[in-house]
């Protein structure tokens, strides 16, 4: 027989070293085995090309990296025990009996079976036992099994399979997705009834036939029934899954019918400039405002600029002085074409409705405290000229740092500064004094000017605390997002629903992730559970790939930038494993599968910043999806918002309009 040991180490340090193999037991038995003594006769010229080689029965032997790369995946020692379903040629065999202390292997063709265990036995190799048989249901006596190697493409992981594997032990095995790719899956055992699955990227490999496996004529098998607890976590989350339509189709918000009766519901999104995630909120809300009952939109927004689009929706003039709304940074925020086709169809809703059933939009959040002490001025000035003058000097220490409130921090911590807490207290409490004189009279100003005058009590703390650090800050933030959420429903009446929009780490329950039970951190999901109990709906949203529009930095220029594709070890990546490209998965719809679900596993969360360099750091958290959200909103691919610009002026609309000058 020609020599051939050059050939057998060009192939190692050509196609499996090169190519990211390294374990040293794996490299050492490729180098030692003769692939050639495991093809057809004739054929041995091609043994060492990177191919794949027809072996008869309609098999074939695997190219070489694919045998390595599933051998360093099992994670095979020296002394273990380890079983191969899809024996073929035997060459994989060899190479396991070469590292392991036992190896068992089954194939279901005969034939294959004996000139394999011919070829074995002339080379000498002892410690390996072969059968012929249905090697979906694995080799009950001998288990149980450090690790299990499948050289064939099955629906699903035999339960069988994974019930001998050993604690500890590894599964590698081709599992067919739902568009008919095939993933190679390692399956690790991690306790009695626990396992972990990953996926370590496409292959192509002949079917698994078998009462666990596909039939002959291409069919799952009917007797492949397992467990819930044994099942792929990305086959349940597929068969729970609920399509999408497209964004108009009415058959999209119906969907959501299921939260027409909550009190609030809260509709997140896993980054601020991703057009799907504004779509499908859009789409969303106008169901549940057209058909639900439902007359607020409450969005993590500044409440002032809020207020310039929601006196545009329900058509009342604008003020004489008011700047162009979400003009500041982060502007694509809000100021995109998305968020701008659903005001103009909020705009048109509630043309001829009278002010008690027109749908509203307001802001909560805390950030522009120049334009809230505006505001509250203004207001003041129009009702008590005396009052607004007093305003005036309660909040003169704050004014020095309105353009730059951050800055306020600064100063307050240097005792020179005076602390402006209790003037900012002050005129609250003045200011919401005049309730009774007024509300009847000028009710919607009144609330447009007492949010506002809330904002700046909160704001002052939150500048503040941004500089002492932990968790008081967001703490501040999203209590008063709350409060603010909680006034709004309460000044539009005992009836009022509302649809929030906020980012995944405001919506969904801070006691299910890092934030609450390591930071110490609250949101506006968790206290939304605690006040509303099953009156509240959280929502998620999730993404696997695409483009987002984000910053590098705070104040930054908008990019439009590229979202790595999710990691292994991530909840977005089960999602994506699962298939289909877009669906709503209902977290209390499948116990079994909420049960699994409430495993701390990492998400990913992005801001208007976004650095993919460091995405692991920067941009993921440990959580509990179950636990977290009540459903899961998923789109595989995403595009980025398309901003709007402060100098764009839309044709055909008034000059009221809230995004053009």
């Amino acid at each position: 027989m020609t020599d051939r040991t050059m050939e057998r180490e060009t192939m190692v340090t050509q196609q499996i070293e090169r190519r990211g193999v390294n374990d040293r037991h794996v490299l050492e038995a490729m180098r030692d085995v003769p692939r050639e003594a495991f093809v057809d006769a004739g054929m041995e010229e091609l043994a060492y090309e990177d191919q794949p080689l027809p072996i008869g029965e309609g098999q074939t032997i695997s190219q070489p990296y694919i045998v390595g790369l599933m051998i360093e995946a099992a994670e095979v020692r020296p002394g273990e025990t380890v079983l191969e379903i899809g024996l073929g040629s035997g060459y994989a065999t060899a190479l396991l009996s070469r590292i392991a202390g036992r190896v068992y292997a089954i194939e279901r063709h005969e034939a294959l079976t004996e000139r394999a265990r011919a070829r074995l036995g002339k080379l000498g190799y002892e410690n390996v036992t072969l059968q012929s048989g249905d090697g979906t249901q694995g080799w009950k006596d001998a288990a149980p099994f450090d690790a299990i190697l499948v050289a064939a493409g099955a629906p699903s992981a035999p339960a069988s399979l994974k019930r001998q594997l050993a604690i500890g032990g590894v599964l590698v095995i081709p599992v067919q997705q739902s568009d008919r790719h095939q993933t190679l899956t390692r399956i690790r055992r991690t306790a009695e009834h626990e396992w972990d699955t990953e996926e370590l990227g496409a292959v192509s490999f002949v079917p698994l036939i078998g009462a666990e496996g596909w039939t002959e004529d291409g069919q799952r098998a009917a007797t492949n029934h397992v467990s819930a607890r044994d099942q792929p976590l990305p086959e349940m989350i597929s068969d729970a899954a609920e399509p999408l339509p497209d964004f108009d189709d009415p058959a999209f918000g119906a969907l959501f019918d299921r939260y027409a009766d909550r009190r609030v519901v809260l509709l997140g999104e896993a980054s601020h400039g991703t057009s799907e995630f504004y779509r499908a909120r859009a789409a969303i809300t106008r169901h549940l405002i057209e058909h639900c009952g439902f007359s607020i939109v409450a969005v993590e927004a500044d409440w002032p600029d809020a207020a310039v689009v929601d006196r545009h929706v329900r058509h009342r003039e604008s003020r004489p002085s008011e700047d162009a709304p979400f003009a500041r940074f982060p502007t694509w925020m809000w100021r995109n074409t998305d968020v701008a086709d659903f005001v103009d169809w909020l705009r048109t809703h509630n043309e001829g409705l009278n002010s008690e059933t027109q749908a509203a939009f307001h802001g909560l959040d805390i950030y522009n405290l120049s334009a809230s002490i505006s505001a509250v001025l203004d207001y003041l000035d129009d009702v008590d000229p005396d009052a607004a003058q007093i305003a005036r000097e309660r909040y003169g220490c704050l004014t020095p740092w309105q353009s730059n409130p951050a800055a306020y921090g600064r100063a307050a911590l240097n005792q020179s500064y005076r602390d402006c807490e209790a003037d900012a207290v002050a005129q609250l409490r003045s200011l919401l004094e005049r309730q009774l004189d007024t509300e009847e009279k000028n009710g919607t100003s009144f609330l447009d000017a007492a949010q506002n005058a809330r904002l700046v009590r909160s704001a002052e703390q939150y500048y503040k605390a941004m500089y002492y650090g932990g968790a008081k800050s967001w703490n501040l933030r999203d209590s008063h997002m709350f409060e603010t959420l909680e006034h709004v429903l309460e000044a539009h009446g005992p009836e009022a629903k509302a649809v929030v929009w906020a980012h995944n780490s405001h919506v969904g329950d801070a006691r299910a992730t890092e934030m609450g039970a390591i930071r110490g951190e609250h949101n506006i999901g968790q206290l939304a559970r605690e006040r509303f109990g099953d009156q509240a709906a959280l929502i998620g949203f999730g993404t696997h790939s695409g483009t987002v529009a984000a910053a590098t930095d705070w104040n930054g220029e908008m990019e439009i930038k590229r979202v790595r594709p999710s990691r292994e070890d991530s909840y977005e990546r089960l999602c994506h494993a699962a298939g289909p490209p877009r669906f709503l998965l209902d977290l209390h719809r499948d116990r079994a599968l909420k049960e699994r679900l409430e495993k701390q596993r990492l998400e990913r969360f992005i801001g208007v910043i976004y650095r993919p360099e460091t995405e692991l750091q920067s941009h993921y958290a440990e959580a509990s999806l179950s636990r977290q959200f009540d459903a899961f909103v998923w789109f595989d691919e995403t595009n980025a918002v398309t901003p709007v610009g402060v100098e764009t002026r839309r044709d055909g609309v008034p000059e009221t309009y809230p995004f053009g000058v």
